[in-house]
């Protein structure tokens, strides 16, 4: 997004860029346009720990002012997406503390999703293998989901001895699934195969395991090359219409689409197509 009229100390505060910043506790590179997120405890299938989570919720909080990040794509490494809390790290753990302590990590693990569904950038979730626990939250965080037929989706809180509303799934599950299928994945914990995720409605779509990191990268691209700033006014709407009535929504819409047409995204559309031209957009 152009900040030429941007006032320095404005700019200094409101906008970054994440080209170069160094991930500790997963991986993160930014290439042309896209932020990778690399989950990479492959001995452990990906398992989140403590720092991860902490590190995760603050990367997806920084991307909202990041201007060289214009889709992300979020996967795991060596052949897994990730198999949720690590036992060790956090479940051990987490028997331990008193009420205030795990409300604290409830919450940042809450805050996670939040800062997902915030940033303007849509989240392409590329899912092999294993997909457990916090991993099919990550997953069902995202804007839109690639998978694999191996793939095995599972929100199994239930089979630990914990309720299914975790980190938001209780609303956004169904929403994505209906009701009744999500109710059935939360109550039992058991695992989502990945024809079954796609027929569902939960995939996008299956591609083959040696591809799905290069289709992601591609679905990525193709939505970095459109009009970034309304690619991000959709991702916006699309969660706060969940909260509204019919007119509200329109008329939030009607709002959100005439700051659009302010944007030289929309005059670029208009001049291409006069001149018979692809329309060639700069995300402002």
């Amino acid at each position: 997004m152009s900040t030429s009229n941007l006032d320095p100390a404005l700019a200094a505060g409101n906008r970054c860029t994440l080209t170069g910043h160094e991930a500790r506790h997963f991986g993160w590179r930014v290439e042309a346009g896209i932020g990778h997120v690399t989950l990479n405890r492959p001995e452990r299938k990906n398992p989140l720990t403590f720092d991860s989570y902490a590190e995760l919720r603050d990367l997806f909080g920084r991307l909202k002012h990041a201007t060289d990040v214009h889709a992300v794509v979020l996967n795991g490494a060596g052949g897994n997406f990730c198999s949720g809390g690590d036992v060790h790290e956090i479940i051990g753990p987490l028997v331990q503390l008193a009420a205030p302590e795990l409300l604290m990590f409830t919450r940042m693990t809450g805050d996670l999703v939040k800062n997902m569904r915030a940033c303007p950038q849509p989240i392409v979730a590329a899912i092999d293998g294993v997909c457990a626990g916090a991993g099919a939250i990550l997953a069902m965080s995202s804007d839109l989901r690639l998978g694999t037929a191996r793939s095995k989706t599972a929100f199994l809180f239930n089979r630990v001895g914990l309720a299914g509303c975790d980190m938001g799934a209780c609303t956004m599950l169904p929403r994505i699934i209906g009701q009744g299928r999500a109710s059935e994945l939360l109550y039992t914990g058991r695992n989502l195969g990945g024809e079954e995720a796609e027929r569902w409605g939960f995939f996008n779509r299956l591609v083959e395991p040696e591809a799905l990191a290069a289709e992601a990268a591609a679905l990525a691209a193709r939505l970095v090359a459109g009009p970034t700033f309304a690619n991000g006014i959709t991702k916006t709407m699309l969660h706060q219409e969940w909260n509204m009535g019919i007119d509200q929504a329109i008329e939030a819409e009607a709002q959100a689409q005439a700051l659009c047409m302010l944007t030289g995204d929309f005059r670029r559309a208009y001049e291409a197509f006069v001149a018979k031209q692809t329309p060639v957009f700069q995300g402002n």
